[in-house]
């Protein structure tokens, strides 16, 4: 028999883990914030958002997000500058 290839699932870190371990306990006790606007965060899967963004930028193994992961060379927009026409009307001197 073929041996099959399996997809690969996406993986997180034990360091990944652990952080939204925390920010999970945070988010229950209701002393996790928002980034900027700094409201409390209600909902499960902001918080998972917000722990796995922390890991990001600490370094810890976890997976691309969706939309990077599918983003790949698509056609691209020519976005040239447009110019602006003048309106020549007949003037009449006196």
């Amino acid at each position: 028999m073929a041996a099959k290839k399996k997809a690969s699932k996406r993986k997180y870190g034990s360091k990944a883990k652990k952080t939204v371990e925390k920010t999970m306990r945070a988010r229950k006790k209701g002393t996790l914030k928002s980034g900027r606007s700094g409201r409390k965060v209600k909902s499960r899967k902001q918080a998972i958002a917000i722990a796995l963004s922390e890991a990001r930028k600490s370094g810890a193994k976890v997976p691309k997000k969706k939309g990077a992961a599918k983003k790949k060379g698509g056609k691209k927009k020519k976005g040239g500058k447009k110019k602006a026409s003048k309106k020549r009307g007949t003037r009449k001197s006196s």
